[in-house]
């Protein structure tokens, strides 16, 4: 094999974790002409602190190490992380184990001792997708506006899992940008130049949801005059987009989570299948964990559309995310309403305070819509704080009294997530970050720990010590 320096996975990290020395130096000098930044460990525990300290792209693990197995340490990582690419390796192969861990998310399977030549062949290859994936998604997010460090994190988890065609979950409360996501996940795809087919399910009762997405044949229904596709089928291998899955019925995620196995769609009226190739992005802002728990979701569907998930926070908890969006949605509004070559009024002082503590319930959208109101009733020149239409001073009062209109719901929540959103940065900033250790010190699981920090948008990176 050549060893002529090549760079041309500049850029990327790359883990060796091996409990053999002699195992982690040679890969080591088989991966060193690529130019990717190598780093190593001897077993999985050591393996998890340098990727909780420094973002990895590609990690090569021996199966059989003390401590942690790499089998654990693959499900550890696929859980956490799981955009990072994982080769397995070991000298105890067998095709049960090997079955075991491409079904748990590893890239590929080797059995040591293996072939510098292969080794370097899987890992430029993985190394060019994961690098072309980050540069075309990066190009698609540039029209993400995100200055405030959680919704950075949201860019960044984007770009790791566009170029994969896996299921992904966009969680967030309404109005927070779950569509905006999906299109930067479907521009920076593979299938960017193929369609992006988007539907509500809560706006469709079933009969209409399955025709829209599964298509019909003519004659299948009243007003059915002739065939058409669904929306899996017009995709032609590009994206899917289904908003609020969780209204949908129990009937209907049954026969979804068959198209997601099978990739199989049965047009209404039709006598046989079709095949449907498509990604699928989904969204919701419910709890659907909670709601598998209660029954009310199947937990097999939840499982497959949330292969990997995206919480987008509100953005009441983005704001260095809030005047930059204002001043975007401000252009754009004055485009519409008045012309190309309208000037743009400035915001006033009193505006700008109105945006920052005004606590937006209705999130991006409704910032959106208060800007589109202020371009409308305001001046040409000037944007004044009335002129946005936001009853600031209910939200700045130190305690509710009776008679406030603030809705008992709206109120509630916001108060339970201060409390949280506290609670849990303190437990984060005791351990430095540590998942399982914050857990432990709240009396809480690692996994219930996590899922509130992500319905939180909270990244635990900002509290490691560097």
């Amino acid at each position: 094999m050549t060893t002529t320096k090549t760079n041309t996975l500049a850029g990327l990290s790359i883990l060796v974790v091996d409990d053999e020395d002699d195992i982690r130096l040679g890969l080591e000098r088989v991966l060193s002409r690529f130019g990717a930044d190598l780093s190593e460990a001897p077993d999985g525990r050591d393996a998890l602190r340098v990727m909780e300290n420094e973002p990895v792209d590609l990690v090569l693990t021996d199966l059989m190490m003390p401590h942690m197995s790499g089998a654990d340490l693959l499900r550890e990582i696929k859980d956490r992380w799981p955009s990072t690419e994982v080769v397995m390796f070991t000298g105890y192969g067998t095709i049960r184990t090997a079955v075991q861990c491409v079904r748990d998310g590893a890239s590929h399977f080797l059995t040591k001792p293996f072939d510098n030549d292969e080794v370097s062949r899987i890992v430029e290859r993985l190394g060019r997708q994961i690098i072309t994936a980050r540069e075309r998604c990066g190009a698609a997010t540039r029209t993400l506006i995100a200055e405030d460090p959680r919704m950075r994190g949201v860019v960044d988890l984007i770009q790791r899992v566009a170029g994969s065609p896996v299921p992904v979950l966009v969680e967030g409360e309404s109005g927070t940008g779950k569509e905006v996501v999906a299109r930067a996940i479907h521009r920076g795809s593979a299938v960017a130049e193929r369609p992006f087919q988007a539907v509500n399910a809560a706006a469709l009762p079933d009969t209409l949801l399955e025709s829209e997405l599964f298509g019909h044949r003519k004659g299948a229904f009243t007003g059915a005059d002739a065939d058409r596709d669904g929306l899996f089928v017009a995709a032609a291998g590009g994206t899917v987009f289904l908003d609020e899955v969780a209204s949908m019925s129990a009937s209907f995620q049954g026969k979804l989570l068959r198209v997601l196995q099978e990739k199989l769609v049965r047009p209404l009226g039709a006598a046989r299948d079709i095949p449907a190739e498509f990604r699928l992005v989904a969204a919701t802002n419910q709890d659907l964990e909670k709601m598998c728990e209660e029954g009310a979701f199947r937990r097999d569907l939840f499982y497959r559309l949330g292969v990997v998930r995206i919480h987008v926070p509100p953005l009441r908890y983005r704001p260095q995310d809030v005047r930059p969006l204002a001043h975007h949605f401000l252009e754009d509004a004055v485009v519409k309403c008045r012309g190309d070559n309208a000037p743009i009024p400035e915001l006033s002082v009193e505006a700008e305070h109105a945006l920052r503590t005004y606590p937006w319930p209705g999130n991006v959208r409704e910032l959106e819509n208060a800007i589109q109101r202020a371009v409308i009733v305001g001046g040409t020149h000037r944007i004044e704080a009335n002129d946005l239409g936001l009853d600031v001073g209910r939200w700045e009062a130190p305690a509710m009294t009776a008679g406030d209109d603030l809705d008992y719901n709206e109120g509630k929540q916001a108060a339970i997530e201060r409390f949280q959103r506290e609670y849990l940065d303190r437990a984060l900033a005791q351990t430095q970050g540590n998942i399982s250790h914050a857990a432990e010190a709240c009396g809480m699981t690692r996994a219930t720990l996590q899922r509130i920090l992500r319905q939180l948008g909270v990244d635990r990176s900002a509290f490691v010590e560097r």
